[in-house]
């Protein structure tokens, strides 16, 4: 069962969008917000699985709270709006946007509008997930070659003597061998 939170400030077309996916299987409404401001709380009081929000043209607070919700509780959010404006559509997307539809809702397409956010919102955290483990390896090796560097200059071996040195003490240590770097290299700036 998907459980929908959905954010419209008019009473007309959240009628609309509740009858919508009243039509849909395996769906259920878990909240109703009007105000932009109450997003993140809802978001964390309910953990809904998509978001919904329908609007004429998202504003500042929306974005903002999107923003928040998308570094706090990620979620998959769908905007239905009548603003098609490439600005924006690019601040929707920047907000963490999963889908943004213009011109209205189709009730016949909702399904597989939330399922294609659904699917392009685990994309995103798949790539975001590895882009992070990726800069994480990248500043790991910065610090090993810097504490390698030390160790070189203060054990007079070679480069790959300095690296077998940290590699033993992480083994050793049952500790990552850019933790050992980091440790290595406060230890150096401590002694001077």
């Amino acid at each position: 069962m998907l459980k929908i939170l959905i954010v419209d400030d008019a009473p007309e077309r959240r009628r609309a969008l509740q009858l919508a996916l009243a039509a849909v299987p395996g769906v259920k409404v878990a909240c109703v917000v009007e105000s932009a401001r109450e997003i993140l709380d809802r978001v964390n009081e309910h953990r809904p699985d998509v978001v919904l929000i329908d609007t004429t043209s998202p504003s500042r607070d929306v974005l903002e709270q999107l923003g928040v919700v998308s570094s706090t509780a990620p979620r998959p959010v769908v905007i239905f709006a009548e603003d098609g404006s490439t600005e924006t559509i690019r601040d929707a997307l920047k907000a963490g946007v999963s889908a943004y539809i213009v011109d209205g809702i189709a009730p016949g397409r909702l399904d597989a509008v939330m399922r294609v956010a659904i699917e392009r919102f685990t994309t995103d955290q798949e790539l975001r997930t590895q882009l992070a483990a990726t800069r994480g390896e990248l500043a790991d090796r910065k610090v090993i070659e810097r504490a390698k560097g030390l160790i070189m200059k203060q054990r007079k071996v070679s480069e790959e003597e300095a690296f077998k040195a940290l590699r033993d003490l992480a083994m050793q240590r049952g500790k990552k061998i850019g933790e050992i770097a980091r440790q290595v290299i406060d230890a150096a700036t401590l002694l001077g």
